[in-house]
């Protein structure tokens, strides 16, 4: 009996194989990376948690070196804006010491995070195509500038309206003395939330020049943005009240609004000729 060969006109092209004429490039650049299994996946993970903790190690040596200053700059406002007469205290032995050293790991990693913000790309960067991956520094640059930003507002506005808003409370008869710990826990909290929501502009921007989303597809479903925003204004919220809710959601609200400006002017142009 006569072995019949397989047809050809199945096969995959291989990776340098030029014959496809949508293609825009040739060559194995113009792919996706290879593909990975999972223990690899977990693998090349590990490694850009362990180089992320090593930056964030440096940031930390780096933040030590000046505690002093960082200390006056977190807690001076906080003192500030305690009621006269009163002051910040502490009933551990050891919550001062530990107040210092989370100082530290918090500027620490506010100066690393161009490094973590580096490995969160390098993370993601072999499923993305060549065009895709020459916007590294763009990302590591933007988010980490977004990041930065978001601390700084959440320094300078969000947590002196909370602090002075629960500090409102006190009276000839209520005494007003916060204990450090859960003073500078709520500090880090809106730290590290603000930073995170300020991420949205550079999400927003890089899915956008990667054609997952366009400007329309933001103002369409903007009522459900502004829904699920005050969900987590209610989740991420110190406290139960409205105050912390709009003081969360109304940024986020903003920072949509600079989301869908920033998809339209740099998403593909393919996408922004088809929402018109």
């Amino acid at each position: 009996m006569a072995l019949v060969p397989f047809p050809n006109k199945a096969r995959t092209p291989a990776p340098d194989d030029d014959s496809d004429p949508d293609s825009d490039e040739s060559g194995p650049d113009s792919d996706r990376g290879g593909k990975m299994s999972f223990l690899e996946h977990l693998d090349e993970l590990r490694k850009r948690i362990v180089y992320a903790l090593i930056a964030l190690v440096v940031g930390v040596l780096i933040a030590c070196l000046f505690l002093d200053q960082i200390y006056n700059f977190i807690m001076g406002p906080m003192q500030a804006a305690l009621p006269k007469g009163q002051t910040l205290v502490y009933t551990e032995p050891t919550e001062a010491l530990m107040l210092y050293l989370k100082m530290a790991v918090l500027m620490g990693l506010l100066i690393a995070s161009p490094g973590v913000m580096a490995q969160v790309w390098l993370f993601v960067a072999p499923g993305l195509y060549t065009n895709e991956k020459k916007l590294a520094i763009p990302f590591v640059l933007m988010s980490s500038f977004f990041f930065v930003a978001g601390a700084a507002f959440s320094h300078y506005v969000v947590f002196q309206l909370t602090w002075k808003f629960f500090g409102s409370f006190a009276s000839d008869t209520l005494t007003y003395m916060p204990r450090i710990e859960p003073a500078f826990g709520l500090y880090v909290k809106l730290v590290l939330t603000f930073g995170l929501i300020f991420q949205m502009p550079t999400l927003v921007l890089f899915l956008a020049k990667m054609g997952v989303v366009t400007a329309k597809f933001l103002i369409k479903n903007m009522k459900y943005a502004i829904l699920i925003m005050f969900i987590v204004g209610a989740v991420l919220s110190p406290g139960t009240d409205p105050v912390g809710q709009i003081l969360l959601a109304g940024p986020m609200f903003v920072l949509y609004l600079i989301s869908i400006a920033l998809a339209w002017i740099f998403g593909k142009k393919k996408k922004r000729l088809e929402a018109t």
